[in-house]
C-alpha cells in the first residue's frame, strides 16, 4: 500500500505540492482570495463575461424557467429546451451541422476519442496538448504516437508509416500552458491527404480568436469542413460552463449513441445553458472586447519586451514567462503575491521538466493601468532577473 503521506512530502521537497485558495465573490481583476485583495492574472475569463450583467440576469431567469438541476442524463429527460437551443446556436455560429454539449471539455474529449477510436486504429497528438486529450488517447483502445510540437514533417513521416485502421489527428487550436497557436491549414491539408479526422480542442480560442469570435478556425480563415470534429469550452471565453462538440450529422448521432461520458452523466444545468446563450450572443454583439483584450496583448508584450523578460512567443490571452526552476517559479509567484498579485506557477508535470514558469492571463475586463501595474511588479522581482534593454 502506498504511504500518500510519504508522497506527498516528496511533492514538497520537489516543489511541486499543489494547493487551493479560497476566493470571495465573482470572477473579476479584482478579487479576494485567501482574505488578501489581489490583481487577478491567472483567470480564463478572457473575454470578462464571466459576470457580465446579461449573463446573470439570463442565469437567474433560466433557474426561475427549469430549477436549479437537470433532473438526468440527457437520454432520459434531462435535455431541456435551452440545452437543445444552445446546441443549435453553438452549431450555426460554428459552421457545423450539428453540436452536442457535455458537461466539461475532458468529458467531450474522453468520450468522443474512446466512441470512435478502436483496436487497431491509429491516434496522432502533439506533445503539448492538453492533459484531457492526452488521457483520452491513453484511455481509448487505439495505438498512438506523439509527434514533436507542432512539427508537421514529423506527423507527416508517422501518418505515412500508420498501419491499417482508422487515424485520428488530435491538438489543441490554442495551446493551454504555452498560448501559440497549432498550425491548422497544415493539419486539415495532412488530415485530408491521408484520410484521417482531424479534432481540435478550441478551449482557449473559441469566443477570444477570429474577427467574430469563432476561434482558431477562424483566425486561419479555415472552413469548418477542415475539421471536422471541433471541441470547444464555455467556461473561458464564453464565461460560463460545460464543452461542446460539433461535427457532421453522422457524428453527432453516433456520440449521442456511443460517448460514454455523454451517455451516463447528468445534464448540465439549463440555467447555465441559457448564460451560455446569452453569452454566445454577447461575444458576438460585443466585438470591443476582443479587440481591447489585443490591445492589451500588445501592450504587455511590448512592455515585457524592454523590460528583458523571457517571455515565450505567444499572440494569445496566454502570456508564459519563463522560469525554469520550479522553486523559483514558486518564489517569484509569492513575491507578486506579497504585491498584490495572483499570478499562478506552472510546475511539472504540467509542463516538461525545466520548463516551469508564470502563466499570466490577461482579459477584456483588465485595463491598461491593471497591465502597467503588473509590469512594474514583475520589474520589481529578484527572481525573474530582469534587465531593462536601453
Amino acid at each position: 500500500m502506498k504511504d500518500l503521506q510519504q508522497l506527498l512530502a516528496q511533492k514538497r521537497q520537489q516543489h511541486l505540492y499543489r494547493q487551493r485558495r479560497v476566493s470571495v465573490g465573482p470572477q473579476a481583476p479584482q478579487m479576494v482570495v485567501d482574505g488578501q485583495s489581489v490583481l487577478n492574472f491567472c483567470s480564463n475569463d478572457y473575454l470578462g463575461l464571466a459576470n457580465h450583467p446579461e449573463m446573470l440576469a439570463a442565469f437567474k431567469r433560466g433557474a426561475d424557467a427549469y430549477g436549479v438541476g437537470s433532473g438526468a442524463a440527457h437520454l432520459v429527460n434531462g435535455h431541456s429546451a435551452a440545452h437543445h437551443a444552445l446546441e443549435e446556436e453553438l452549431a450555426a455560429f460554428t459552421g457545423h451541422p450539428r453540436a452536442l454539449l457535455f458537461s466539461t471539455g475532458y468529458m467531450a474529449n474522453l468520450g468522443t476519442v474512446a466512441a470512435l477510436m478502436q483496436r487497431g486504429d491509429t491516434i496522432f497528438w502533439d506533445r503539448l496538448n492538453h492533459a484531457s486529450l492526452i488521457d483520452a488517447a491513453l484511455g481509448s483502445a487505439a495505438g498512438f504516437k506523439r509527434y514533436a510540437h507542432n512539427d508537421i514533417s514529423a506527423l507527416e513521416r508517422q501518418l505515412q508509416q500508420a498501419d491499417a485502421g482508422d487515424k485520428l489527428i488530435l491538438s489543441d487550436g490554442v495551446f493551454s500552458m504555452d498560448g501559440d497557436l497549432a498550425p491548422l491549414p497544415q493539419l486539415a491539408k495532412l488530415a485530408s491527404r491521408h484520410g484521417a479526422w482531424l479534432m481540435v480542442d478550441d478551449a482557449h480560442g473559441f469566443g477570444v480568436l477570429g474577427a467574430q469570435g469563432r476561434g482558431s478556425l477562424e483566425h486561419f480563415g479555415l472552413e469548418a469542413s477542415g475539421v471536422p470534429i471541433y471541441m470547444a469550452t464555455l467556461g473561458k471565453g464564453l464565461g460560463s460552463f460545460g464543452a461542446f462538440v460539433a461535427g457532421d450529422e453522422a457524428l453527432i448521432e453516433y456520440l449521442i449513441n456511443e460517448a460514454r461520458t455523454y451517455i451516463y452523466t447528468t445534464a448540465l444545468p439549463p440555467a447555465v445553458a441559457e448564460a451560455s446563450r446569452t453569452a454566445l450572443r454577447l461575444v458576438q454583439s460585443e466585438g470591443w472586447r476582443r479587440e481591447h483584450l489585443q490591445q492589451l496583448i500588445r501592450r504587455f508584450r511590448h512592455g515585457a519586451e524592454q523590460l528583458g523578460l523571457p517571455l515565450m512567443e505567444s499572440p494569445t490571452a496566454i502570456q508564459p514567462l519563463l522560469v525554469g526552476d520550479a522553486a523559483v517559479a514558486i518564489a517569484a509567484s509569492q513575491a507578486l503575491l506579497e504585491r498584490g498579485f495572483l499570478i499562478t506557477a506552472i510546475r511539472p508535470p504540467t509542463v516538461p521538466k525545466g520548463t516551469a514558469r508564470l502563466r499570466i492571463t490577461l482579459s477584456a475586463a483588465h485595463s491598461e493601468a491593471d497591465v502597467d501595474r503588473l509590469l512594474t511588479a514583475l520589474a520589481s522581482i529578484p527572481e525573474l532577473s530582469v534587465e531593462p534593454r536601453p
